[in-house]
């Protein structure tokens, strides 16, 4: 499907590093998140789980779940909706820290509806036919993506422990074939991976899983710390050229 222009929607101007934070259900996302509030110039965008589950007062996320085979389409409609809001989010800090992405909508959470049977194949085409005509005409920004990677049986517990009321009846082995599905993705690119992937154990205990994370500041932080060194050799270069001149 071509774009609708020759330049697509979004395209100009500048961009922020945007990095996605990808995994399982209860891998630890929101946690990641939180881990760089720290950072000034760092915007954080948490899945937008509330607006799932109050849409005009509807909850779509306890529906979905209740009764997958009637809200599924509805659902990940709105879903794509939310997503799309988040990735158009303009900002003027350098690092957009987004909590997953509309790529992971698509390769991993309706592949596992279709998979499923709660996805009727007219359905699932009808939201393939989405994705491409929104990754045709609007640029959706990817630099890097973060894999929270995690064992179904560790998030299980993890789910569990937090106890959404959504969630309640979710079984272990719906969490196998979405990790199965992030595997292929993310691991094997068995699906377009848009931006280089960051893997991280994300196993640990979440009381000492920080050190994990600190490990991927380096790659998050670069345009800010390219920034700052580049303004601090502004800020000193006057000086050496003045000794050179003397």
């Amino acid at each position: 499907m071509p774009p609708i222009a020759n330049e697509k929607l979004g395209s100009s101007g500048k961009k922020p590093f945007t990095v996605f934070v990808e995994g399982n259900i209860g891998s630890g996302k929101t946690t990641f998140l939180d881990h760089f509030q720290k950072f000034d110039d760092v915007c954080l965008l948490t899945e937008p789980v509330e607006k799932w589950r109050n849409c005009g007062g509807v909850n779509l996320l306890d529906l979905m779940y209740k009764e997958a085979h009637r809200w599924a389409m509805p659902f990940q409609t709105y879903v794509t909706l939310t997503m799309l809001d988040m990735h158009t989010y303009k900002t003027d800090k350098s690092v957009k820290l987004m909590e997953r992405s509309l790529f992971s909508a698509r390769n991993c959470f309706v592949e596992s509806m279709l998979a499923s049977g709660s996805l009727h194949r007219g359905m699932y085409n009808v939201l393939q036919e989405w994705y491409e005509f929104i990754t045709c005409n609007i640029h959706i920004q990817a630099d890097l993506i973060v894999y929270l990677q995690t064992s179904p049986e560790v998030v299980y517990e993890r789910m569990k422990q937090r106890a959404r009321s959504e969630e309640s009846c979710v079984p272990l082995e719906y969490l196998k074939e979405l990790h199965e599905l992030h595997e292929n993705w993310l691991i094997h690119g068995t699906s377009h991976r848009p931006a280089p992937v960051l893997v991280l154990n994300a196993d640990l205990d979440l009381n000492t899983i920080g050190t994990e994370y600190k490990r991927s500041e380096t790659s998050i932080l670069k345009p800010i710390l390219i920034e700052n060194t580049n303004h601090h050799a502004i800020l000193t270069s006057p000086s050496k050229r003045a000794k050179t001149d003397y």
